[in-house]
């Protein structure tokens, strides 16, 4: 503390620099401390005065504590706590006796308040700040403040007065008892006069600032109420006024719209720039900080001709308008109300729970401090740290909505289509939202199988076929007319604070009906608060989903978490456009609870100029429907890792799966039974067998390679042949998937070769590794 500055009695203010303590890593630190009219705040700088207030305390209800020479305590008994360490010991005396005058006073002042009814309160901010009658209304309630300080100030000075005066008068009369004689009696009588002279003087004073007291007491009832029926009516102008500026503006909107929608370019302005999140239905959200992205498109309901219209020749209406399209905008959509018809056959009851997860401590920054900067499948983490599935069976989960790929197959337009699928790359992501526990890194060959052909109608097998770097294909084929595939690999950095987990590769879905072949990539997700705090999960990015076959695009933007912004948290929007660039549907929501869709009636350029003076494309679209929603969890999820009722299941024990299945992976079966401490030396146990299995693997390949070399020495080709230089950890192969070139991604990629199955039906597992 440098410099406080001392009260003045303008403004009974005390600043100056204090010692806070803010955490055990970083300590004390120093902060700038403003002590105003009962209210104790602080700031990181002076600086942050104007802007940023960083805590503040009422003083009126606070306790003040001294704990030594130099450290004191303030707490309101609630969550508010400041630990606080002056300079010296002195410095800390006058912060204590400004803060229990303050405090004295804040009390007074509240108990008057509460007593009287006003509706001021000394801590409570007036209201709209940044109007123009704010400020007035500011300087008006620090007036009275202040005057009401002063008030009580010449109160407790009549009081002193009075008592001290009479003090002063029995002290004389004593003396005057004594019957002094010479000069020391005329002395008395002296001191006994001009005591008399001040005694009436006093009373003079003392009557002045009773009268004053009064008069003032009577007049500032009125005029707090006076000023509160003022500002009352000042919001309700104010609010009168902001409602007529949105309509003012709405419907300016709409008619450049409709002006410029008649206009030859219509279809060139259609298309809109590629980029951008869809603005909210509450036209509050187009007032935005200068902190937040600008939305690049705005979305207003459509002219009501279109809902009456099921033609395509008003202007700017889309040509496409098949009879699913139509009954997409007049009917909600439900996920599992689709009963296609089948045979009735008794289905296999999955289990519903798995065991408690245990409640055990960890010293979090005792594993994580040496792990900075390193790729994290490469440290070495205890199962405290894991989820009781693996990665392959994380994978697997993103089958969760697979009704929505059920649906997308039988619709006749692809544009509808790519909303269904759009939807499905979303919805992988909300089982995220509190699942912060790792999954098991698969052993190198683990496989795992999801039979849910009787249930669901689709079978599913993903295999890790590389170990550095960890990559898994997946495969899964659907008796309902769709393929999906992929193959993951899992880039992921530790940054101190935060975790960074970016998946590498391409998604493919395949429809049988129209042959439409579509492919889209992974946002990243971050873990915040990995040292200090409570674990988040935030997805953030963009995802371009392209139909190969028709050139049709759906471009989704994952909004990341900001702390200025005033959208919804976890918010996706995106565009769903042709291949000419023309937008037909516009899709909204949140990645962690539903997406909703608005059929495009109109689009034009023209709106709000957006940032760096681009203008936004605005859309006219009718009334939104649902297209998905998040499930909801099982009964005391919170207590088995979050896990949905899929994720439930997962690990639940099947006769017949291949010796390499997730499913009979030890350490894995021993963390869900609660079994930490045996589960931990069993991964040990597992990875140290892999890594020796990949020593013997890479002597092989490297003593073939060596023969292979001596044998060819003459062949001059020998030494360019790419074969021959490969490393030697290349020459594993996958058992049920085959490394190819995607024709089209053109990428190296493992696709399922076939053979899985009907080893399952016959039985026979004699080509799988011994892993386990």
């Amino acid at each position: 503390m440098s410099e406080p500055k001392t009260p003045t009695p303008a403004g009974d203010t005390y600043k100056g620099w204090v010692f806070k303590w803010t955490n055990y890593i970083k300590g004390y630190q120093r902060r700038w401390f403003v002590l105003s009219n009962g209210l104790l705040s602080y700031y990181r700088t002076q600086a942050e005065m104007g802007h940023t207030c960083r805590g503040t305390i009422n003083l009126a209800t606070a306790t003040i504590t001294v704990d030594d020479a130099c450290n004191f305590v303030i707490s309101n008994g609630g969550a508010q706590t400041y630990h606080l360490k002056a300079s010296c010991e002195v410095e800390r005396q006058r912060w204590i006796t400004a803060l229990e005058l303050a405090k004295a006073k804040a009390a007074r002042m509240q108990a008057e308040s509460d007593d009287s009814g006003d509706d001021f309160s000394l801590s409570s901010p007036p209201v709209a700040p940044g109007q123009g009658g704010a400020s007035q209304n500011s300087e008006v309630q620090s007036a009275l403040r202040t005057l009401g300080s002063k008030v009580e100030d010449l109160s407790t000075c009549n009081d002193l007065i009075s008592k001290h005066g009479s003090a002063l008068q029995r002290s004389l009369s004593e003396l005057d008892s004594l019957r002094l004689t010479g000069e020391a009696g005329d002395k008395i009588r002296q001191v006994t006069e001009r005591a008399t002279l001040f005694r009436i003087t006093s009373n003079a004073m003392i009557n002045a600032c009773q009268d004053f007291l009064a008069l003032a007491q009577a007049h500032s009832k009125r005029w707090q109420k006076a000023l509160q029926a003022e500002r009352d009516q000042r919001v309700r102008l104010e609010e009168t006024l902001e409602q007529l500026a949105k309509q003012h503006n709405h419907l300016e909107r709409a008619f450049r719209g409709a002006a410029q929608s008649n206009a030859t370019a219509d279809n060139k302005s259609a298309a809109g720039p590629g980029k951008g999140e869809a603005s909210d239905e509450d036209d509050d959200n187009e007032f935005f900080d200068a902190m937040e992205e600008a939305p690049e498109f705005i979305t207003v309901p459509a002219d009501p001709q279109f809902h009456k219209r099921s033609s395509s020749n008003v202007s700017g209406f889309n040509s496409e308008m098949c009879p699913d399209d139509q009954s997409l905008n007049e009917e909600p959509l439900a996920m599992n109300h689709e009963s296609p018809s089948q045979e009735l056959v008794p289905l296999k009851k999955r289990r519903t729970r798995i065991p408690d997860k245990p409640n055990y401590s960890l010293n979090l920054w005792s594993i994580m401090k040496n792990c900075i900067g390193k790729e994290l499948s490469k440290i070495p983490m205890p199962v405290n740290f894991n989820e009781p599935i693996s990665m392959l069976q994380r994978l697997s989960e993103d089958l969760e909505y697979h009704e929505l790929l059920d649906k997308a197959s039988k619709c006749q337009s692809s544009l509808e289509q790519m909303c269904y699928v759009a939807a499905f790359s979303v919805s992988s992501y909300s089982t995220t939202v509190h699942r912060t526990g790792k999954p098991f890194n698969p052993l190198l060959g683990e496989t795992y199988e999801l039979d849910r052909r009787r249930e669901s109608g689709y079978r599913s097998l993903c295999e890790q076929v590389s170990h550095h770097p960890p990559a898994a294909a997946h495969h899964v084929i659907s008796d309902r007319g769709w393929t999906l595939r992929q193959e993951i690999t899992v880039a992921s950095k530790f940054r101190g604070k935060y975790l960074s987990i970016m998946p590498l590769g391409t998604i493919h879905a395949i429809f049988e009906k129209g042959n439409n072949h579509y492919t889209w990539k992974k946002v990243t997700t971050t873990v915040h608060n990995i040292i200090v705090g409570k674990l988040w999960i935030d997805q953030s990015g963009e995802i371009d989903v392209v139909n190969h076959t028709t050139g049709d695009r759906c471009h989704l933007k994952f909004a990341p978490y900001s702390y200025f912004s005033r959208d919804v948290a976890r918010k996706v929007t995106g565009v769903v456009m042709d291949k000419d660039g023309k937008a037909h549907y516009v899709l909204s929501g949140t990645w962690d609870e539903k997406m909703e869709f608005s059929r495009v009636m109109q689009s034009s350029r023209g709106g709000e100029n957006g940032m760096e003076g681009k203008q936004k494309t605005v859309y006219q679209t009718l009334k939104a429907r649902e297209v998905w929603r998040r499930n909801p969890l099982p009964e005391g999820a919170e207590t088995m890792y979050y896990f949905t009722a899929l994720a439930l299941s997962l690990n639940e024990l099947e006769d017949a799966v291949a010796p390499t299945d997730s499913r009979r992976r030890p350490d894995q079966r021993l963390m869900e039974d609660g079994r930490w401490e045996e589960a931990n030396a069993e991964k040990q146990r597992l990875e140290e067998k892999q890594r020796s299995v990949r020593r013997e693997r890479e002597r092989e390949a490297a003593s073939q390679r060596t023969s292979s070399q001596s044998e060819e020495a003459v062949d001059e080709d020998s030494l360019t042949d790419p074969s021959l230089k490969s490393a030697p950890h290349e020459n594993y192969q996958a058992l049920w998937f085959e490394r190819c070139e995607d024709r089209i991604t053109g990428e190296q990629v493992h696709i399922y070769k076939g053979g899985y199955w009907e080893a399952k039906d016959r039985g026979s597992w004699e080509g799988c590794p011994d892993i386990f």
